[in-house]
């Protein structure tokens, strides 16, 4: 059967929750805390439960994506209300199959009827510069520092929208949902089932990849 996608459900939240530790468990550093985001990005005010979506093959839950409320702050101090989506997993045995694309564009194409103007994330751009992800740099969107992350990332809903908010740089700030506390996270995963923490090669790249930024100046 074809999977389906369809709005989170309170009797999904255990499975989401453990399907996010499954799919991030030693993927950025030893553990995950993912999971834990997820379980307080629902009481958040500035999490969107309308774009908060589960991805079922055979009736059972495989994935999620979950957005929250961000925004850009251009050079006269105008702040601009866009989103944010993670996290967005897949578990383990169902990845590489199509189905994180499928939840992914499927959620923009809701954003982008909803009157939502642009989305922004942190994230490896070989998984979205294919989905229509761009660079942070071509729309002169940078840090709070000023400094433009190879991980920072953007795609308009709404063409044009992002070029309007001004020539000089858009300061991103995400939701501040995704500042967590590394010792509240350690002790919700402490309640959980354990699972063997690992260093693996793949999160020395991840460091480098988040440390990353472009140079100033034109981008062209």
């Amino acid at each position: 059967m074809e999977p389906t996608i369809r709005n989170e459900l309170p009797e999904d939240y255990r499975k989401v929750e453990e399907i996010t530790r499954k799919a991030f468990w030693n993927l950025h550093f030893p553990g995950c805390d993912e999971h834990y985001l997820v379980h307080m990005m629902r009481n958040h005010p500035d999490f969107l439960p309308e774009l908060d979506f589960v991805l079922e093959k055979d009736g059972e839950v495989i994935g999620n994506i979950m957005y929250t409320k961000s925004s850009l702050t251009d050079e006269n101090g105008s702040r601009h209300d866009i989103l944010t989506f993670g996290p967005v997993c897949i578990v383990p045995e169902h990845q590489r199959k199509g189905y994180g694309r499928q939840l992914i564009l499927h959620s923009v194409e809701v954003a982008r009827s909803m009157g939502h103007a642009a989305i922004a994330i942190y994230g490896n751009p070989n998984n979205y510069v294919k989905l229509g992800f761009k660079s942070c740099k071509r729309y002169n969107i940078c840090n709070a520092a000023g400094a433009f992350p190879s991980a920072l990332m953007a795609m308009e809903l709404q063409e044009g929208v992002l070029r309007s908010y001004g020539p000089g740089k858009l300061k991103y700030a995400e939701s501040p949902v995704y500042a967590l506390d590394p010792k509240d996270a350690e002790a919700y995963d402490a309640s959980l089932e354990p699972m063997e923490k690992q260093e693996l090669p793949g999160q020395e790249v991840f460091f480098i990849m988040v440390q990353s930024t472009m140079a100033d100046g034109p981008h062209e």
